[in-house]
């Protein structure tokens, strides 16, 4: 597989991707919100700046992209061009990851992360958001 832009052209694509508002963050949000959920959203002071944090439940939320993550679905799969660099950049990613929420649970909260493929087609959205409002509420026994 060749790239078909050159390096400087595909590092401004790459340099451009939100970290925040993406559309799963607010599909997530917006069903919260509709649901009775108040929450804030990246606190910086928390260990990985959580999309979404339930501080009456003391649950934080992740959703994560899964490339940018490292899941193993088909979403999470490294590219062929410059496969050491992503390799190496994605595994750093998995590793903060997991020391973030390894801290955050040292803290007491409860996380949950939410993959972008459990958000991508309405039947498994409505199942995982369904799920969602029963693993916060399952925080408070």
């Amino acid at each position: 597989f060749v790239d078909i832009y050159s390096k400087n052209k595909r590092s401004n694509i790459m340099s451009r991707i939100s970290g925040n508002n993406t559309k799963p963050e607010i599909l997530v949000r917006k069903y919260l919100f509709s649901h009775g959920f108040r929450y804030r959203k990246n606190k910086k002071e928390l260990p990985g700046k959580p999309d979404i944090v339930l501080s009456k439940y003391h649950v934080i939320i992740f959703i994560n992209g899964c490339f940018w993550h490292g899941h193993t679905c088909r979403a999470g799969r490294l590219p062929e061009t410059n496969h050491a660099f992503w390799e190496n950049k994605i595994h750093k990613n998995i590793l903060r990851d997991k020391k973030n929420i390894q801290e955050l649970e040292t803290r007491g909260w409860k996380v949950i992360v939410i993959w972008e493929c459990e958000l991508k087609n309405t039947t498994l959205q409505n199942n995982r958001l369904t799920l969602l409002i029963s693993e916060i509420k399952s925080n408070l026994a």
